[in-house]
């Protein structure tokens, strides 16, 4: 996943730069997600492996699938993907590119796996909670893994918090290994 990361992350600059320039951050991001979503499906995939495809090819293939919901700016950016053989980078180009404008926009995804399902009010008082200390806007993904016993998990980014018994008792017990 790194290496695709990698590689997917000068594009998604490129293309967040030259959207936010143009002022059309919101377009790029529903053409991005359209082109990873036609890059994505397992049988275009496998039509796009055919060796005997040029470069050119993919591109008008992936071009022709998505019709008129892309413009020329998102069709150049095919073309240049298909030339370097970085049409199937367009998913993590997706995802970097819509942090980078959650970022822009002073919003930001945090994922929340708690033990037990949480409450409406729980969420809305998580979700202040963590705008505050944040400093930015608050989309909370809520989701239940039993395995943490009680508590949860909250990850921001990079930022890990991890407030589960599970958690805390793998902490004790490697406090009590050593």
């Amino acid at each position: 996943m790194a290496e695709i990361t990698t590689v997917a992350r000068p594009y998604a600059k490129a293309a967040f730069q030259y959207a936010q320039e143009k002022s059309r951050l919101g377009q790029w991001a529903e053409m991005l997600g359209l082109l990873a979503d036609v890059v994505s499906d397992s049988a275009f995939r496998a039509f796009l492996a055919q060796p005997e495809l040029s470069s050119n090819q993919q591109a008008e293939a992936v071009r022709a699938v998505c019709g008129d919901k892309i413009d020329s700016d998102a069709n150049n950016f095919v073309m240049g993907l298909a030339s370097n053989k970085r049409l199937e980078a367009l998913p993590a180009i997706r995802v970097l590119f819509d942090e980078m404008r959650a970022e822009a926009e002073g919003e930001l995804e945090v994922d929340v796996t708690a033990a037990f399902p949480l409450s409406a009010t729980q969420t809305q008082s998580l979700a202040a909670t963590l705008t505050e200390k944040l400093t930015r806007q608050v989309n909370l993904t809520c989701s239940v893994d039993p395995s943490l016993i009680g508590g949860a998990v909250i990850r921001a980014g990079d930022l890990v918090i991890d407030a589960s018994v599970r958690g805390k008792l793998g902490k004790l017990g490697a406090t009590l290994n050593s």
